[in-house]
């Protein structure tokens, strides 16, 4: 029977990794998790004069550098200026060139939203008319193509590698201390420390150009690193990387003075284990079992902080950190990791030592039970702790079915549902397990009280022999003794035939545990636990896909606040012929004096009637912006003898003024007048007109 099973496990193996493998390749590298909100001029609008800066809202706050947003004008051609400056929240804007003429631009952005994602898309809008462009809006973002997808991989990877060594060490401290000294079991932990330190440096490497170019020579710019470690994520990696290296003095203790005293003191948990001897618990030390527990206490709560830690660079870098309640999501998140661990990295380890361990070691009832209930407390802990970040994340029934997100989430509750039912059927083979082991105790114990029943009547037959005269067998022994001495003083001459003994005793040792391990593996209630839990290994694998995918997905509510915001921009420029409705005007001055050239411009935003918002640019000659010292506005509304109204904005950086709440009582024909004063004698006064409401 057991010929049978290695085929099917490579084939089950496989097809599970071309699962996992198509999930990663068929999803977006990694789908945006901020999203643009709105925009000014809005996209497809049509303004009539050409506007002094562009501004961009969006769902979160983001990073940003200087060629993170690029106005490109019918020909390609750049026409932004200066780096792109957050005007307040999560709106951010860029400078245009003055006296852009009529035509068609595109704006096209590429920034990394706060949970670390990048987020790139471009738009276009006309001012006077709509034109031909050269320019392609659908140009591929850093987070597209090979670096995208090694970063994705880079990802499960560590997930998985988290999982290995969080669960596999939680089902050795807590479920089958004698797994400590199985060697497959230790490989297996160290696979998983090794497969998180390396994927971790991947993507310490990886990030820049996933954030930036997207070209695979700039994975070693140590330039970009070092912009890398300065930001959140960096910071969160570099964590990961520290709390590995105490992970790894966790694992030398754990698979060295814990597995002695595991050794020392087996706990019988193994079907047909013997129990240790009176006394045998103590050899490693003169504490015996209370510095195992000692040791076992300080392995658990040394082991929690540091899977805590692990599990925390996730969340201070990703969904958990931004959004609705950070201070409440990211606990949760960490718990929700742990949850995971140890249930599908208990469900790995189980896997292979039902498969890979010992003769000698071999995974018991017990084992199986306690992992049962760890896992049972999993799901629990997911179930209530998913109910929370699906309810954060989607905001809405509708969403389930509406975004990528509440699709996944679906499929990822099936997988969940799926491994629950094949557990309860690992559970039942468990259970019948434990009745077969029960019955075989008492079978063993029959005979072995018949042999001692036997050993009494000998003695007693023994006991009846004359004194001075031996028994028949003893004499017969004594002359066998002696006949065979001669052989043996023969053969102790000869070397060859002791090395060939030894030999011999070897071969039939590995031939009885040999013969052992095929009597294990045909007990089918053992065989129905390997396949169940098999089964269940092979559900986690392509769970645990559809998390890393999901991790990189927008949430829902995201998604839809985007599609909301976007639904009512448009049907504002379709109601009135314009944009969002703001007013850009470009005024030049010249005072007269000394560098008293150049050119103000002003922004006023929503320009309808209540409140607004103002920003004021000063810039010379050159374009480039300069500090003067005073500048100040006035409104007036001619038509109803309305004003001036004064309006004195405050100093926000160089060349930038800025007021809030800018009152408009009513809609009409507005003048516009800025004072600018560039010395303690030299200013004027400049004036435009502006439809406002």
């Amino acid at each position: 029977m057991t010929q049978t099973i290695a085929p099917r496990v490579r084939t089950l193996v496989l097809l599970i990794l071309a699962v996992a493998g198509a999930l990663l390749a068929g999803a977006a590298p990694a789908s945006a998790h901020a999203a643009l909100t709105g925009s000014d001029p809005a996209q497809g609008a049509v303004v009539d004069t050409a506007p002094a800066q562009i501004s961009l809202t969006f769902s979160e706050p983001i990073a940003v550098g200087d060629d993170s947003v690029r106005v490109l004008d019918p020909k390609g051609e750049r026409v932004d200026k200066g780096a792109p400056a957050n005007l307040s929240g999560t709106t951010y804007s860029v400078r245009l060139l003055s006296g852009l003429p009529d035509g068609t631009y595109t704006v096209a952005y590429q920034v990394v939203s706060a949970d670390s994602h990048p987020v790139a898309g471009a738009y276009t809008f006309s001012i006077g008319a709509p034109s031909e462009t050269t320019v392609s809006v659908s140009a591929q973002g850093s987070d597209d193509g090979l670096v995208g997808w090694l970063y994705g991989f880079g990802r499960y990877v560590s997930y998985a590698g988290f999982v290995v060594l969080a669960g596999g060490a939680a089902f050795v401290l807590a479920c089958w201390a004698p797994g400590a000294r199985v060697r497959a079991v230790q490989r297996l932990v160290v696979s998983g420390w090794l497969a998180l330190t390396a994927a971790t440096l991947g993507l310490l490497l990886l990030r820049g150009s996933y954030t930036t170019t997207g070209k695979i020579g700039d994975i070693f710019d140590l330039e970009l690193l070092g912009e890398v470690l300065q930001t959140k994520t960096g910071a969160a990696l570099v964590s990961r990387l520290l709390l590995l290296a105490a992970a790894a003095l966790f694992i030398a203790v754990l698979f060295g003075a814990y597995a002695r005293t595991a050794s020392a003191g087996a706990d019988g948990d193994a079907d047909g284990a013997k129990k240790p001897a009176e006394g045998e618990g103590e050899a490693e030390g003169d504490g015996g079992e209370p510095d195992k527990r000692d040791l076992t206490f300080g392995l658990a709560l040394g082991g929690t902080v540091v899977a805590a830690g692990l599990a925390a660079s996730w969340a201070m870098s990703e969904h958990a950190s931004q959004g609705l309640q950070p201070g409440v999501a990211m606990p949760v998140d960490v718990v929700h990791l742990l949850a995971v661990a140890a249930w599908l990295g208990g469900l790995t380890t189980l896997l292979v030592a039902l498969y890979r361990g010992p003769v000698e070691t071999p995974v018991g009832r017990d084992a199986v039970r306690r992992f049962s209930r760890l896992a049972f407390g999993s799901v629990v802990t997911l179930a209530v702790t998913g109910v929370y970040q699906s309810w954060r994340q989607l905001g809405s029934w509708s969403a389930f079915t509406d975004t990528r997100y509440g699709q996944l989430l679906l499929v990822k509750i099936a997988l969940v549902a799926v491994m629950v039912a094949v557990a309860y059927l690992s559970r039942r083979w468990t259970h019948r397990l434990a009745e077969a082991c029960t019955s075989a105790t008492e079978e063993e114990k029959r005979p072995a009280v018949s042999a001692q029943a036997e050993e009494a009547e000998v003695s007693e037959e023994e006991e009846k022999q004359p004194a001075g005269t031996a028994p028949a067998e003893a004499s017969d022994a004594s002359e066998a003794s002696g006949a065979s001495g001669a052989s043996e003083s023969t053969r102790a001459g000869t070397g060859h035939d002791a090395v060939r003994a030894a030999q011999l005793a070897r071969q039939r040792a590995a031939a009885e545990a040999a013969r052992q391990k095929r009597l294990r593996d045909a007990d089918p209630n053992r065989f129905g636990l390997r396949r169940s839990v098999l089964a269940e290994a092979g559900v986690a694998v392509v769970l645990l896909a559809v998390t890393t995918v999901l991790t990189q997905t927008e949430p829902g509510r995201t998604e839809q606040d985007a599609k909301a915001a976007a639904a009512t921009s448009s049907s504002a420029a379709e109601g009135t012929g314009q944009g969002s409705g703001a007013v850009s005007l470009t005024m030049p001055f010249d005072t007269g004096g000394r560098n008293g050239k150049g050119v103000v411009s002003i922004d006023l935003d929503p320009a309808r009637v209540g409140d607004n918002s103002l920003h004021v640019y000063v810039e010379g000659p050159d374009g480039t912006p300069v500090d003067v010292p005073e500048v100040k506005l006035a409104l007036t509304l001619t038509a109803q003898d309305i004003g001036p109204l004064p309006v004195a904005p405050d100093h926000v950086t160089t060349g930038h003024w800025s007021a809030s709440a800018v009152q408009i009582p009513m809609a009409g024909d507005w003048k516009v007048e800025v004072t600018v004063r560039t010395s303690d004698i030299d200013q004027v006064t400049v004036s435009k007109n502006a439809q406002i409401g």
